[in-house]
């Protein structure tokens, strides 16, 4: 590459034998990025066309398969180009654009999972306030927070890491997350302060007050009849459940800027594909099998699926 475009495309060197197995590759992530696809769409599709599942938890659930899908194509169709492409590259500005992107529905996700468990606290813990607290205004103000929030917060550092020179030309991954702030001359304290505070913001104090809701709901179950014990188990285990993998990755993420120089090359690429494989795949698997309603629509549209195959 010559020097006039080192100033403004990225080598995204992550890849391990692209040339020898760009196929393989091509053919397993467009697989995987159809499956997200259909499998979140599906689950969508059966909450908006069935009236009984037009309800908080469900158009939560909805947002969150939806955020899923977004935060998959922000990374899979540049993964289909470079391993269809002999260069892999990307502009710098490309780049800020889809760690803005990759960061602001990471945030998302986990304020979608705080709202879910609010909700879930209300409907258990005051029912009879419920229909009150969870009004279709309040939905949508929850909805917006979600993603404005992290936005805002995520385009200042975006922003503030396009104004700072460019020493390193490589990107020691296969997208643009974290890893970018190696491309830096000098590493900016200011920006690493700003970069912990958005990580409290949309990460930690989210994830202390899921854990805090999700305690309350124990305790009070555990004090109820079995019905409610019944109702928290039934609804609350599938979100912790995503909860759970989801955070995971995410520590991976966090922690990879730190490790990076010690982690094999092949150990990364297949560290990272887990991270944009897992969890997108993970949510509708879970919501479709562990919610008794959307499992038992979802079971009906596979049995006329069946039957309509068996008619042909």
């Amino acid at each position: 590459m010559d020097e006039g475009l080192n100033s403004t495309y990225i080598t995204v060197s992550g890849y391990v034998d692209i040339d020898k197995y760009r196929y393989v590759y091509f053919i397993f992530i467009f697989t995987a990025y159809i499956l997200i696809i259909c499998c979140n769409t599906t689950i969508v599709w059966l909450i908006v066309i069935h009236p009984n599942l037009h309800e908080p938890m469900y158009i939560f659930i909805a947002a969150l398969l939806i955020n899923s899908v977004l935060y998959s194509t922000t990374i899979y169709p540049k993964l289909l180009i470079d391993f269809l492409s002999d260069k892999q590259i990307i502009t710098y500005s490309a780049c800020l654009f889809q760690f803005f992107l990759f960061y602001t529905l990471g945030g998302a996700e986990f304020l979608l999972l705080a709202a879910m468990a609010y909700d879930r606290y209300v409907s258990i813990c005051k029912p009879l306030q419920y229909p009150t607290i969870m009004r279709t205004t309040n939905i949508s103000i929850f909805l917006v927070l979600a993603w404005l929030v992290p936005a805002c917060q995520v385009a200042a550092s975006a922003a503030w890491s396009s104004k700072i020179k460019l020493c390193n030309f490589t990107l020691k991954g296969i997208f643009c997350n974290n890893s970018v702030y190696k491309l830096h001359c000098v590493s900016s304290r200011a920006l690493s302060v700003y970069g912990v505070i958005i990580l409290l913001n949309i990460v930690f104090f989210p994830l202390l007050y899921i854990v805090f809701t999700y305690t309350n709901i124990l305790i009070i179950s555990y004090r109820s009849c079995r019905e409610v014990r019944r109702k928290a188990a039934e609804t609350c285990l599938p979100h912790l459940l995503v909860l759970i993998n989801f955070s995971l990755l995410c520590m991976y993420d966090i922690t990879i800027l730190r490790l990076e120089s010690d982690v094999p090359k092949t150990a990364r690429l297949i560290m990272t594909l887990q991270l944009i494989l897992y969890h997108p795949l993970f949510n509708p698997i879970i919501y479709g099998l562990k919610m008794k309603e959307i499992s038992k629509h979802l079971k009906k549209l596979l049995s006329l699926i069946c039957s309509v195959n068996t008619n042909k």
